[in-house]
């Protein structure tokens, strides 16, 4: 979705449990996130989590939407609530004091209650502000973590991902590495973005790359694309590491 200024690429991060993995992957490719709070709940053991593994992996801006508002009848419950967030994001560094909360009923918006539709457009007015465009490292060697692969037939195998640094475009020689210990090379014979064709990735853009004459089984989530030379595989590295 788009406002007056800036494409969305949107990633739901449930807070069920079972769906924690899911959010990690998602949030690792964030410039910022909305925290949708219950404000009949308040914050849940997975609330944390998400704040927590949401500075693990680098989102350093967050706005809080405290959903659910029209349920509660004491607006003091609501204000307890909001308290509740703000210490709970200022204990993970994040600026609890400072971050923008809006609050409002995603399902009275969907209904077409108007009040509720221009919260929803308001929380949208402070995510264009408060989170800011950020600086894409387009003049680096292309990279990219594979998310996905899939085989659209007739014309071959597709990795999809986000783009991490540099730019790639349809005719571009690339490596294929990491988990085995054999570089893949291919050449780039499509660029889509949200089902629309490219002719140019770059760092930022959510990208499947078709590649010429790889099979649908040499490529895996969790290798990079990159550019010949770029990078290299390693046996060893240092990690600080989080248990769920």
């Amino acid at each position: 979705y788009e406002t007056e200024n800036r494409h969305y690429a949107h990633m739901d991060a449930p807070g069920h449990a079972d769906y924690i993995k899911n959010m990690i992957t998602g949030a690792a490719q964030m410039d910022g996130a909305i925290l949708v709070v219950a404000a009949t709940d308040g914050p849940m053991p997975q609330t944390r989590e998400h704040i927590l593994l949401a500075r693990q992996v680098g989102v350093n801006y967050i706005v809080v939407f405290l959903n659910k508002c029209d349920l509660v009848d004491d607006p003091e419950l609501i204000d307890l609530v909001e308290m509740e967030v703000r210490d709970l994001l200022t204990e993970y560094d994040y600026p609890g004091d400072d971050i923008p909360v809006v609050r409002g009923s995603a399902l009275k918006a969907l209904q077409g209650d108007k009040e509720a539709q221009e919260q929803i457009l308001k929380l949208m007015d402070i995510v264009d502000e408060y989170i800011p465009t950020p600086e894409r490292q387009t003049d680096k060697p292309f990279l990219m973590p594979v998310e996905d692969v899939f085989t659209i037939t007739g014309r071959g195998t597709v990795a999809s991902g986000r783009i991490d640094r540099g730019t790639v475009k349809v005719g571009d020689e690339v490596e294929i590495v990491g988990l085995v210990d054999k570089v893949l090379k291919s050449v780039v014979t499509g660029l889509e973005m949200f089902h629309k064709t490219l002719d140019l990735g770059e760092a930022g853009d959510n990208v499947g790359v078709l590649l010429r004459g790889i099979d649908r089984d040499q490529v895996v989530r969790g290798q990079v694309l990159a550019a010949p030379g770029s990078i290299q595989t390693h046996n060893e590295f240092k990690a600080q590491v989080y248990v769920l």
